[in-house]
């Protein structure tokens, strides 16, 4: 889920929400202007202070000087994702750390976060990546394993939804419709880092491009609580859907994994909380939001508690308040489901708007802590 219309509550969310995560400081190097690129980006250009910088931790310092909300991309020449930041508001910045190789990338800005964006091709040369604690290769490792889990669990959850459609059976139908989102919302980061699979499944109607066919997830919602009817088309669309998540499936197992790529995802699922599920939008027309809320949540937490052991040794302050602040938010959205292991929560239309502020708070409150985790982890 990529579009984001920015209503009231949405400008309230993304104001602490979208924080920016803090540079890394690599022993000796990236402190120095080597591994900070300055990123300008306008309503018809994207700048950067430089096209070749050392492989390692680089810094994007990210303004945007346009009129248009922006999203900043570095991209692998065959358009997957190395790192990305979402929703920079107009005259914000914000700071995101990747690891990259030798090799060449682009980055791109996209103003509208609409298209592929005003694209610049730079070069990360030979340099001297610093040598990883081994800690955080076993916590890549363990990742991995999860968000192949993850996907491994959602298909036959997923085609128990695309059975109920094909079936022709609604109630069915909705009834699968949340639980098959699970593992998808979990490990959401991973799977737009693709690029071409998350604008199959999870696009809502507002993030379509010129051309682009309205398929996946929240076309079937659409046809299932809007629409009230299941025909021809919807079967045809639920078959495509186990289509595209058998190839997430498949592809998911070589995705480019680091400790910040974990660290800036954990970060982008609160974002994907703070503008879309705060605000109702992603759910528009089932209101399960609550349901891919404390997904987000839980895949954000795994990354953090993975990642706790070393960014508890440098920044053992920053640890402190994102426990405090994960229990807070957990604690809030019990209050929303029937035990604590139940996934059935309360009906979003049904929360009130003093309701959502209070989970809106919550969600910032943990959100710009979260921004610092890539930052800790790589601190020297």
């Amino acid at each position: 889920m990529r579009a984001v219309r920015f209503s009231a509550l949405t400008a309230v969310a993304t104001a602490a929400a979208l924080a920016a995560v803090t540079g890394c400081t690599e022993k000796g190097s990236s402190g120095s202007g080597d591994r900070v690129i300055k990123v300008t980006a306008t309503d018809d250009k994207c700048e950067v202070s430089k096209k070749e910088f050392p492989a390692g931790h680089v810094e994007l310092a990210i303004e945007n000087k346009g009129s248009k909300v922006t999203e900043v991309y570095v991209l692998f020449p065959d358009d997957r994702i190395v790192t990305e930041r979402e929703n920079i508001g107009p005259g914000t910045k914000q700071k995101v750390t990747a690891e990259v190789k030798a090799g060449d990338y682009t980055i791109a800005c996209k103003p509208g976060m609409k298209g592929d964006g005003i694209r610049q091709a730079v070069k990360a040369t030979g340099g001297t990546v610093a040598k990883r604690d081994p800690r955080l290769d076993k916590s890549v490792a363990s990742y991995r394993s999860y968000v192949q889990e993850q996907a491994d669990e959602t298909l036959p959850l997923a085609e128990a939804f695309a059975k109920a459609v094909k079936d022709g059976d609604i109630e069915a139908a909705k009834k699968a419709y949340a639980p098959s989102r699970i593992g998808w919302e979990r490990t959401e980061p991973v799977a737009e880092s693709f690029g071409d699979i998350d604008p199959k499944v999870d696009v809502r109607a507002d993030g379509l491009e010129d051309g682009q066919k309205f398929t996946g997830w929240h076309r079937l919602e659409k046809a299932l609580w809007q629409d009230k009817k299941i025909g021809a088309e919807e079967k045809t669309l639920a078959d495509q859907l186990i289509t595209d998540l058998k190839d997430w499936q498949k592809r998911v197992g070589k995705a480019e994994i680091t400790p910040t790529s974990m660290a800036n995802g954990a970060k982008e699922l609160l974002d994907e909380v703070a503008t879309g599920k705060v605000t109702g939008e992603e759910e528009r027309y089932s209101h399960t939001d609550l349901v891919d809320f404390k997904a987000n949540v839980e895949g954000a937490e795994k990354s953090y508690e993975l990642l706790k052991p070393v960014a508890k040794e440098n920044d053992a302050a920053l640890v402190t308040e994102l426990d405090k602040q994960f229990a807070a938010l957990n604690t809030l959205l019990d209050k929303y489901r029937a035990d604590k292991t139940s996934y059935e929560f309360t009906s979003y239309d049904k929360v009130s708007e003093a309701e959502q502020k209070e989970l809106s708070d919550a969600v910032n409150a943990l959100a710009e802590p979260l921004s610092k985790l890539a930052a800790a982890v790589v601190a020297k």
